[in-house]
């Protein structure tokens, strides 16, 4: 999720939900409170980018489909924007949000940690559908996938693992999800593979 700026003014889902097909901007609504989200940056759309492309490639053929930022999720009477997400069975007949993801990807930012640690953490794995929380840095390289499986326990990945999405039986390597991305970890990296080469 990109920053969230919050404007207090506390609404009806109905009209939440009425003036999202409407607004410029994407909101969230959590508890009656709307959040106004702000852009994000290039790392985190590469980031983004490049995990929606992966899941793209992955799941052609299968009835499990990838979405972007602009699908919500519904969670009781709460709606968030997951930057990624992937839906296998979507119970949910509204063209605009889901109440059934697999996966859910957040790519943290100074500004958004908090909620996407702590709020949404709670939130997805409420869901009975989601059976894995991914959090992304953009800032360094550190990939945080929470297994329902696993009890919600955190494994890490670094530079040279590759990322095992189990519900959708995938691997990607750590290296692809952050292809194009700008921080220290990855200057270092790539300059010891050139030096390698």
């Amino acid at each position: 999720m990109s920053a969230v700026i919050k404007t207090k003014q506390l609404i009806s889902v109905d009209d939440y939900l009425a003036g999202e097909l409407l607004a410029e901007a994407k909101h969230e609504y959590i508890d009656g409170d709307v959040y106004a989200m702000a852009g994000a940056s290039k790392n985190h759309q590469s980031i983004a980018g490049n995990v929606l492309v992966g899941l793209h490639q992955q799941l052609r053929g299968t009835p499990c489909r990838p979405f972007g930022s602009d699908v919500k999720v519904k969670v009781g009477a709460d709606f968030f924007y997951p930057d990624v997400m992937v839906v296998c069975e979507d119970k949910t007949d509204n063209p605009y949000y889901t109440e059934s993801p697999i996966l859910v990807v957040e790519v943290l930012s100074k500004s958004t940690r908090r909620t996407d640690e702590t709020i949404k953490r709670v939130a997805y794995s409420s869901l009975p559908s989601v059976q894995e929380y991914v959090l992304i840095e953009q800032d360094f390289v550190d990939v945080e996938v929470c297994r329902r499986s696993s009890g919600w326990v955190s494994n890490h990945y670094f530079l040279g693992d590759e990322v095992w999405f189990e519900s959708l039986d995938f691997k990607l390597a750590v290296e692809e999800i952050y292809r194009w991305v700008e921080n220290e970890d990855m200057v270092a990296f790539l300059q010891a593979s050139e030096l390698d080469n």
